[in-house]
This record gives C-alpha cells, structure tokens and sequence, in this order.
C-alpha cells in the first residue's frame, strides 16, 4: 500500500526523475541504502523504486510511526519493521530485516538513522553511517543497492512550520525530485570497512541525484556521475 500511494502523491508534490548506473539491477533479498535528508525522502525513493523497477521493499522505520492511527496498522499489515531506537529493543529490528531478507523481500533502511538537524533546504552529503547495515549484511550475506535522492528538503525541512509551509505549497512550486539506484556491492565481513564503503557508494548516488537537481554542494563529482546514468521519468 505505502509504495503504491507514494507512487500515486509524489507526482503531486513535486516532479520526480530517477537514474541508475548502466546495468544496475536490484536482485530479491537485497539491502536498499539510502541518504536520509527529510520527512519526504521515503515517498520519493518508494514511488522510485515501484516506477522504475516494481520493488516494494521492507521499510525499516522509526518506531514513532506505528503510533500514528491508520499509518501504524498499514506498517504492521505489510511487514515493516520498527526500530526502537536507544532501547533495549533496538537490535531486534536487524533480526526482523534479516527474516525479511531470507523470504526474498528487498528491506530499504537509513544507515544515517536520523535526518540531519538542519533549517536550510539545501543539499549536502551524508552523515556518517552507524554499523547496522554492516552487520545485516555481514549476518545475511545479502547485496547492498545504494541509492541516492535529493530533492526532498524542497519539500519540507527545518522547523515544523516550515516543514508545514513547504508541504502546502510543493503542489503548487512542484519542486524537481530526483532518485538515483546506484550498482550492487557486497560489502566486506569487518564492520569498519563495510560502513565506510557503503558511505561511500551512496555518497556516490547522492552526488548523481544532486547534481542532476544543480546543488551546489554536489557539482564537483555529481555532474560527471550523471552523466554516465541513464535517464528516465517516472
């Protein structure tokens, strides 16, 4: 339901564009990695995912959102998975992502777990990762997909009136979204240098999304990485 209503609101909000590297392909039971900038980012990258190639993953989440009526019920009815972040409960998302993984279901996750305290809508590169996605993939042997978006802060950031004021006026300014899939890699098994390579590669991604958009902050490596992706709107 919630890829399916992404793919159907985000054209609303906003004019979405989505990239990939030549021959990236996303296979069952992969890790799908992505930046995390804003509220809005997960509905861009789930309306991306379903266009471009029909996958409706896992999300793992906030735990904050089962708590909202309806929204909580529809997480719980397709599978995605809460993180309880700073509790005892936490590590417990990573053994529910790696059930998913083994059933062939894709698990979407943020490696940065939080969205970066900023005002400003501008583009900027990741944070650093935690270890949580080295070690699902280290227990799993699943392959990691980076992915990169950018736009979303267009939609909303900073403060809740701000947010509020930008998701009231994107269906009228329709800001450019973009959403880059960037190739597959199996990270190695020591947990240092899975984190850093994933940060990386959806570094990487996130220049390409970014730099497709014009961000200043994504110029210098971004527009040569967009050139080498093959263009498509969904």
């Amino acid at each position: 339901m919630l890829s399916r209503l992404a793919a159907r609101v985000v054209p609303f909000f906003g004019r979405l564009t989505v990239t990939s590297d030549p021959g990236a392909r996303v296979e069952p039971g992969s890790i799908l990695v992505v930046n995390h900038t804003s509220l809005a980012d997960p509905a861009l990258v789930l309306a991306a995912l379903r266009g471009r190639l029909a996958v409706e993953p896992v999300l793992l989440a906030a735990s904050g959102l089962w708590r909202v009526p309806v929204l909580g019920r529809a997480l719980t009815r397709e599978g995605h998975v809460p993180v309880h972040r700073g509790s005892a409960h936490a590590a417990a998302a990573l053994d529910h992502a790696a059930v998913a993984l083994a059933s062939g279901r894709h698990v979407m996750l943020y490696a940065e777990g939080r969205i970066p305290p900023r005002r400003d809508a501008a583009e900027n590169p990741p944070e650093a990762f935690r270890t949580g996605l080295a070690r699902l993939a280290r227990a799993t042997g699943a392959p990691v997909v980076p992915i990169g978006q950018a736009g979303a802060r267009r939609i909303t950031s900073g403060g809740r009136a701000k947010q509020l004021a930008g998701v009231l006026t994107a269906p009228v300014r329709r800001p450019c979204l973009h959403v880059h899939i960037g190739t597959p890699l199996r990270l190695p098994d020591d947990v240092a240098a899975a984190t850093e390579l994933a940060h990386g590669a959806v570094t990487e991604a996130w220049r390409t999304a970014a730099g497709a958009l014009g961000e200043p902050a994504a110029l210098g490596g971004g527009a040569r990485a967009a050139g080498r992706s093959v263009r498509r709107r969904s």
